[in-house]
């Protein structure tokens, strides 16, 4: 309806799913540990999406939620064949190995009470952006916390609130930002 295909990839295999989220660490803390292997299993994906007769792969874009956020920035960190990406309160950890140049432009949805990417994560994500000469940006959202656009996220406690506000705001910013990559508008 909007122009794009959407493709979702698995970086955790066929079949593996979580259900809890110590569940979720448990597959995530690896990757989080060895970005070599989550930077292989990234490419494989860009690589198959860009295989597929349907998708142009001179025009791709990533898209990551929490983890998958993370993910989509270190596509970016890695000159991954992605023209932009889009990281909806994604975790800011840079790579072990600082990056040059970033060509593939990058929006950083954020909720500014997010205790998985602090106000100090989100400055040395900027001097990150800016130093690589990357064309970032930042959105980040006032009273809002991670996991912000997950309908069902109830856990103050942990840090994880959506909100509908900061989701909506996200979500139409996401579609500016990928209209201009794109020339959509």
């Amino acid at each position: 309806e909007l122009g794009y295909i959407a493709i979702a990839h698995d970086v955790f295999g066929e079949g593996v799913l979580a259900n809890t989220p110590e569940e979720c660490s448990a597959l995530m803390n690896p990757l989080v540990q060895d970005r070599e292997s989550l930077g292989r299993r990234l490419l494989a994906g860009i690589n198959t999406a860009a295989g597929l007769e349907e998708v142009d792969f001179t025009q791709m874009a990533a898209i990551g939620f929490c983890f998958g956020g993370l993910s989509v920035l270190d596509m970016a960190r890695r000159q991954m064949p992605v023209k932009a990406v889009v990281s909806f309160h994604g975790i800011f950890a840079p790579l072990p190995t600082p990056t040059d140049s970033i060509s593939a432009q990058v929006l950083a949805l954020h909720g500014y009470d997010d205790p998985m990417a602090t106000p100090e994560n989100l400055v040395a994500f900027a001097d990150e952006m800016t130093a690589a000469n990357a064309d970032w940006q930042v959105h980040a959202y006032g009273n809002t916390c991670h996991s912000f656009s997950k309908p069902g996220a109830n856990s103050p406690e942990a840090g994880n609130v959506y909100s509908a506000r900061s989701d909506a705001r996200a979500t139409r910013s996401m579609l500016d930002f990928l209209g201009d990559v794109f020339s959509l508008k």
